[in-house]
């Protein structure tokens, strides 16, 4: 009788796939990093605007750019059939996200009182990674969900199905001699 290898894939699959996915998430996040470290210093010293003011506006064009690079790079292959629920779910948690990384300026500037251009990037980058570590977590398990399994696997008897099509492959096709 043959045996099949266990469909569920091995802790080690399953983290060089997640090793993967974190690369290119840190890749976008780090383009992401740029743009809205740009924007927003950009926006605070032409404009001389609140910080926080700046640093969302720096946000909001980063969040914009980093839903491209994951929908078309990092998470392509996600299930794509309902895309208002997706962008919906992204701008929800990009959402939170930009509320825990401008919280972190807000507090700086005005609750410690630190001002000028190095308290202003030290708050950013702090809240940054802290929405960065969110956003990671609520849009891998969320947002860009992954294909569903075929519902073959799922059936009662799916398994023997699965055992007798690999013993009929495995079989070598015999043909009657036509006379």
């Amino acid at each position: 009788m043959t045996t099949t290898a266990p469909s569920s894939t091995s802790l080690v699959q399953r983290l060089r796939g997640v090793s993967g996915e974190v690369l290119k998430f840190g890749i976008v996040g780090l383009v992401g990093v740029f743009v809205n470290f740009g924007v927003s210093n950009a926006v605070l010293h032409l404009t001389g605007w609140a910080p926080v003011r700046c640093s969302v506006i720096g946000t909001a064009v980063a969040i914009a750019a980093n839903y491209l690079g994951y929908r078309y790079w990092v998470y392509r292959d996600s299930d794509a059939a309902s895309r208002r629920r997706e962008i919906t779910l992204f701008l929800i948690f990009s959402g939170v996200g930009m509320l825990i990384e401008n919280g972190t300026v807000w507090f700086a500037t005005y609750t410690l009182g630190l001002h000028g251009t190095l308290a202003y990037n030290v708050s950013k980058a702090v809240g940054t990674g802290l929405g960065t570590l969110f956003r990671f977590f609520s849009y891998r398990t969320w947002v860009f969900t992954a294909l569903p399994e075929p519902a073959a696997a799922e059936e009662p008897g799916s398994e023997l199905a699965a055992q007798a099509e690999l013993m009929l492959a495995a079989e070598e096709i015999r043909y009657a001699k036509a006379e």
